[in-house]
């Protein structure tokens, strides 16, 4: 989608609409990631597979073919934003022990026994960044979590060194889009990549 010059005036975060990644979708969640897999054939597959497993996703179209097949199985992937009908957004949210490398990090393990289910990553278009849409994007999770009674969302994302972090470092997500959106520091393990919840049981 090409950016109006206009756009940039408008609050687009009230006009964004939000769907979990289904084969009703899927074509646009291609069309977002684009030839590029969203940043080197990753299709969003990095915290789900071993470090060989992934690297070998990256050619042939692995990593894209292993997405399709979670979403073809109707698993949890993510979570795409729209608008004007266009998927602009999107937000990797599955339960944790989808993600192997969060299982088997010795950063982030697990501080309860409590069910969470994770946010592992964000690619906006590049055309939508530094316009809100990841906190838009946050509280559109926390809506759909709500609804499909998820008690408890986790994510860690990384607290800049600099005053400026390049876009392809943020995919993790800032801390402070998530302070926006209400998550809490629960861990601070790692200085900068804390492990914050938010609790949508609660008001």
């Amino acid at each position: 989608m090409k950016k109006t010059p206009a756009i940039k005036d408008i609050d687009i975060t009230k006009e964004l609409t939000f769907e979990p990644l289904s084969k009703n979708n899927w074509s646009k969640f291609v069309q977002l990631f684009g030839e590029r897999g969203a940043c080197g054939n990753c299709w969003c597959m990095y915290f789900r597979l071993k470090k060989e497993d992934f690297i070998e996703g990256k050619q042939n179209e692995g990593n894209k073919e292993g997405m399709k097949e979670l979403v073809w199985e109707q698993k949890p992937t993510g979570i795409l934003g729209f608008y004007e009908g266009q998927a602009i957004a999107w937000c990797a949210f599955a339960p944790r022990e989808d993600y192997l490398k969060l299982e088997n990090s010795r950063v982030h393990k697990r501080i309860d026994k409590e069910p969470v289910w994770s946010i592992t990553c964000f690619f906006i278009d590049k055309h939508f960044r530094r316009m809100g849409v990841s906190v838009a994007m946050l509280k559109g999770v926390i809506e759909i979590a709500r609804k499909q009674k998820i008690k408890i969302i986790e994510a860690y994302p990384t607290i800049p060194t600099k005053d400026a972090l390049p876009d392809s470092f943020a995919w993790i997500g800032l801390y402070k889009s998530f302070e926006r959106a209400g998550f809490k520091i629960v861990d601070r393990t790692s200085k900068n990549r804390p492990m914050v919840r938010f609790n949508c049981s609660m008001a």
